[in-house]
């Protein structure tokens, strides 16, 4: 009776290490698929940075444009006067900016 009890329990120890080299075998696959994944996300996240920073720079461009238009329409020289009749030769004159 004893020899049978040594048999069931070596029996179900070998069952219990089977069981557990398969939970350490599905571990490890998913500890793998959450390393790739990371990896992948990573990668994801340095693509979107770098979509962040032109995108950044691109704005800045804008601005400084924008600020040119600005600066040479409050500056500029002309003015675009109606082409009407209506408008006579003093009257344009009286109104043409001069800058010194």
């Amino acid at each position: 009776m004893r020899m049978m009890k040594e048999v069931s329990f070596l029996v179900l120890n070998d069952q219990v290490a089977d069981s557990l080299e398969q939970l350490l075998e599905s571990l490890i696959k998913m500890v793998g698929k959450a390393n790739q994944n990371a990896d992948s996300l990573q990668k994801q996240l340095h693509v979107a940075n770098q979509d962040v920073e032109s995108l950044q720079k691109r704005i800045c461009q804008l601005e400084w444009i924008m600020k040119r238009q600005l600066h040479h329409r409050e500056m500029g020289p002309l003015k675009v006067y109606p082409t009407s009749p209506t408008n006579m030769i003093s009257e344009i004159s009286e109104n043409f900016p001069f800058h010194i």
